[in-house]
């Protein structure tokens, strides 16, 4: 959750408290509640419920992410060898 940062340096929560919500019960493993939970005791969000709505935010940006890689592979193909190392190199990885 790499915006909640900010919360902790004092900057805004993505978590804005001015939007729309709505309450819904969720089911969840006791060990991601307990981690919800140590991450507002850390003040990396400002909230359980920031917890949760950051990271179903992050999982629709991952999934946006697949859907345009899987545009880009229908138009262009895959990536070569020589497109991985070229990455490699330019990425230094």
């Amino acid at each position: 959750m790499a915006n909640c940062r900010g919360i902790a340096a004092g900057g805004a929560s993505p978590y804005d408290e001015s939007m729309s919500k709505a309450r819904i019960a969720i089911t969840v493993p006791e060990e991601v509640l307990e981690e919800a939970k140590r991450a507002v005791r850390a003040k990396r969000a400002s909230s359980v419920s920031a917890y949760f709505a950051e990271a179903a935010r992050a999982r629709g940006r991952t999934d946006e992410l697949g859907r345009l890689l899987a545009e880009l592979e229908a138009e262009h193909g895959r990536p070569s060898a020589e497109d991985y190392e070229w990455a490699r190199r330019v990425l230094g990885v």
